[in-house]
């Protein structure tokens, strides 16, 4: 396969997507070949005629800044970084996650403002295409300096230490390179420094996690129809001409979306008896519809991290000129992260309290989905799971970018928490596609209890497709394993995406 290049200009969250879905090899670009180039002969040139300090070059690092280093511990100096700064804790992070931040780092390296070999962005590209992927732990980044402390763990492999998995299997990186055939590496002045700053860590959350709740976006809206199929819900609040005086962008998507996904429906046109529905089925579009659009928001951010140089200093070589500054602050992330994790919340919130509806006996629908309740309790208790679940995401939603807290004596006094952000983010993104699968089992069921009507076609093909995974249940049974088959459904059909 040929490999994608990464150049100069930075990633787009669609190039990310396409790189991991596909397993393509990554390669440097010739342009940014030429920027590493230039840029680590720019550094290398001015220690050379001056002993000028330079923050992180010929100095400590944080509290240790005003501390000189002699030009012969320079390289020592490098190393002591990364191995002092590898301080994760907690469980080891997905790879998908690992292979996202080897992709990134290499990025930020390519625009050529880090003054780093190209040896070392190289052993980076090596390591992704051999799937050889550090050991991260997800705790121990502030999202001050960036991500400091993940970071520094990715950056192990390079000297030699710290652990992998390479090809699936966990082992010491001194194993690894054995059996790769490859060498540790030296790290010159900066280098250690170029790769622990930056935001990698939190972005390669925020990126999958982007893409992630757009496709949760599309899930929810097509649950969400079949259950106001199953409740015999009215389209009227999904009418054009409300949304259009009310014209937030997600909000008419989510209308439309669900006129499309109605289109032929008996059930939907044959006469309510009802003059009304729930708020969790008549105001999908605008609940939908606003975390659309706090999605949209969060991937304006998130692409424009993936076009951003995150470490420090920054060198201008073309402008003879070295910056320390703060570019690796995670605050643009965690407040994108924070506002992600609550939109997310949000599609489970309303999803619990549609598969609520569907339990309670209204609308010709047997109380809690069974035939005979009360001898079988039916679907009861997935209910409960789902409660629990929305429970939970509500407190994660705390907000992280309002917390700070000092650290390096006092010279990195406000943090981001942007790390912690992604961390709890994720586990909201996980618990509401269970959520969701937990309402499609719930609807599923209910909807067969319309029959011999028929809803559309996009919905009843869907419906057809859930159950050569998950079947009707007549009486009581193991809920768990249906709900594990209706969770793997949920993340992998291609009928949800209608």
């Amino acid at each position: 396969m040929k490999p994608h290049q990464i150049g100069t200009i930075g990633l787009e969250l669609a190039e990310l997507d396409h790189i991991l879905s596909t397993g393509s090899p990554i390669a440097l670009s010739t342009d940014a070949t030429a920027a590493v180039k230039r840029c680590h002969a720019y550094l290398r040139d001015r220690l050379k005629k001056s002993d000028a300090p330079i923050y992180g070059v010929n100095t400590g690092f944080g509290a240790l800044a005003d501390t000189s280093i002699p030009k012969d511990k320079l390289t020592q100096l490098q190393k002591n970084l990364v191995m002092s700064h590898a301080c994760g804790t907690g469980d080891p992070v997905a790879a998908e996650i690992v292979r996202v931040m080897l992709v990134l780092k290499v990025q930020n390296m390519a625009f050529g403002h880090s003054a780093v070999a190209i040896g070392t962005v190289q052993r980076y590209i090596d390591m992704y295409n051999a799937d050889m992927l550090p050991v991260v732990y997800e705790r121990g980044s502030l999202g001050a300096s960036g991500d400091l402390a993940p970071l520094a763990h990715l950056a192990l492999p390079l000297l030699g230490l710290g652990e992998v998995v390479l090809k699936g299997k966990r082992m010491k990186t001194a194993q690894a390179l054995k059996q790769l055939g490859w060498k540790p590496l030296e790290l010159g002045p900066k280098e250690g420094l170029a790769l622990l700053n930056g935001t990698q860590f939190m972005c390669a959350f925020a990126s999958l996690l982007t893409l992630k709740a757009n496709r949760l976006a599309q899930v929810a809206d097509v649950i969400a129809t079949m259950s106001l199929e199953a409740f015999d819900g009215r389209t009227e609040p999904f009418h054009a001409s409300v949304h259009a005086v009310r014209p937030h962008p997600g909000q008419a998507v989510v209308a439309g979306h669900v006129r499309d996904l109605l289109k032929g429906s008996a059930i939907a046109k044959r006469a309510k008896k009802h003059v009304q529905d729930p708020y969790s089925f008549r105001c999908v579009p605008q609940v939908h519809g606003a975390s659309r659009d706090a999605i949209a928001y969060v991937e304006r951010v998130v692409e424009r991290e993936l076009e951003s140089v995150t470490d420090n200093p920054t060198v201008f070589e073309d402008e003879d000129l070295i910056v320390s500054a703060g570019n690796f602050h995670g605050q643009p992330l965690a407040l994108a992260l924070d506002f992600l994790a609550i939109a997310l919340a949000e599609f489970g919130s309303i999803s619990e309290r549609r598969t609520y509806k569907l339990l309670s006996g209204q609308r010709g629908l047997p109380a809690f989905l069974v035939a005979h309740p009360g001898l079988n309790s039916g679907f009861m208790i997935p209910q409960y799971a789902s409660a629990s679940l929305v429970s939970a995401n509500k407190q994660r939603c705390m907000p992280n970018s309002v917390d700070t807290i000092d650290s390096s004596n006092g010279q990195e006094d406000h943090v981001s928490m942007g790390a912690a952000a992604a961390i709890k983010t994720w586990q909201v993104a996980e618990d509401v596609e269970r959520i969701l699968a937990i309402e499609l089992f719930n609807a599923a069921q209910a909807l067969d209890f319309r029959k011999p009507l028929k809803s559309s076609k996009s919905i009843e093909a869907l419906h057809a497709a859930f159950r050569k995974q998950v079947p009707f249940v007549k009486d009581d049974v193991v809920m768990h394993d249906l709900m594990e088959n209706a969770l793997k459904f949920v993340r992998s059909s291609d009928l949800l995406l209608v």
